[in-house]
């Protein structure tokens, strides 16, 4: 089963930029061929700690619009993230699309990537949602606290874990000011305060996704939050979830009662202190276990996912799993559903 193919072309001086940006966050001009089309693009590396790795992830400029390529080089299904991408939809909130190619660099081969669509403008365009501001979580900063999560002082800025990518000054003032009155309302004016500015029904959406596939990383940080244009709200979209279904960041396995039924933010921590919303959450859950988040829905699609790709998993000169690892990971994927599903039903009955 073929896979799409994308051509990354850099002279030696476009590559030798590439790499002395490796840290920086710079782009190189670069060309690429995509879908039968080769244009101009501007290219960087991306991530953190995988820079360092063999296989390395990639954003690409194509067409004024972001396309990342993600080398999925510590999961030995490399469909984690796709996988939970597909899955979100699913329980009603949006997630980029994304699918599996083959990347060359010049006319060498890379092996497989997973292609991602940006969380930007054209992202809320594509899905008729109107945005008036979008901010990026880059850090366990952004775990809507007044304090920081490790020293426990006052956070210079409340924004200090985001990364603010449109709005204007207005907006990144309104989400401070969102944060600090989490914290400085109680009781009923603090329900009255989250309701008007808070998508509960979408936030606990999120929730229950992160919950179930088992995001450790995506409470703190790993997510994009806007605000909803037509109705002022925040909202959530997930984002980075290669760490799921029974494997950690680091492709290590993950006990199963790792991430907690309510997640581990100070937003969340809030919310969950009003009966209501507990009800409205756990409502939520049930609804997915009884349908969404079961072995029938989300194997056949693993299954797809893990055939499409398994042919060119054999033969990728960079990846890091054995490709027994590799065959064995639908199984490890089957087995997290049926024992999660039994921890979330008994945990979610405690929210009374």
């Amino acid at each position: 089963m073929s896979l799409p193919v994308r051509t990354l072309n850099l002279t030696e001086s476009e590559a030798m930029a590439l790499e002395r940006n490796l840290w920086t966050d710079q782009y190189t001009t670069a060309s690429m061929k995509a879908d039968g089309k080769k244009e101009r693009v501007k290219v960087r590396y991306r991530g953190g700690h995988t820079r360092d790795y063999p296989k390395r992830s990639y954003d690409v400029v194509r067409g004024g619009e972001t396309v990342h390529y993600n080398a999925e080089f510590d999961d030995p299904s490399m469909i984690r993230n796709a996988l939970s991408f597909a899955f979100f939809p699913m329980i009603g909130v949006p997630a980029p699309r994304c699918r599996h190619v083959l990347l060359y660099r010049n006319e060498h081969p890379q092996g497989v990537y997973l292609e991602i669509e940006n969380v930007g403008k054209p992202f809320f365009r594509r899905r008729g949602i109107s945005a008036s501001a979008l901010f990026y979580a880059i850090n366990n900063n952004a775990d809507f606290g007044v304090l920081h999560p490790e020293t426990g002082t006052p956070k210079s800025s409340l924004l200090s874990g985001y990364e603010h990518r449109f709005g204007g000054a207005a907006e990144k003032k309104r989400l401070s000011e969102f944060i600090r009155g989490i914290h400085e309302t109680t009781g009923s004016r603090q329900a009255a305060f989250l309701q008007q500015r808070l998508d509960l029904d979408n936030y606990f959406r999120w929730l229950a996704g992160a919950v179930l596939t088992g995001n450790y990383d995506g409470f703190e940080q790993n997510y994009a939050i806007y605000r909803h244009a037509k109705t002022g709200k925040y909202r959530m979209i997930p984002w980075d979830y290669e760490g799921t279904w029974g494997r950690n960041c680091y492709g290590e396995i993950q006990d199963d009662d790792h991430v907690p039924v309510t997640g581990y933010n100070q937003l969340t921590l809030k919310l969950m202190e009003h009966r209501p919303f507990r009800l409205m959450y756990r409502n939520i859950l049930r609804e997915a276990l009884k349908g969404p988040f079961t072995e029938q829905k989300i194997m056949p699609l693993a299954l797809k996912m893990l055939a499409e790709i398994s042919p060119h998993v054999r033969e990728d000169p960079l990846r890091r799993w054995s490709y027994r690892d590799f065959l064995g990971e639908a199984d490890l994927i089957r087995r997290y559903i049926r024992v999660r599903r039994h921890i979330v039903a008994h945990e979610m009955e405690k929210l009374v």
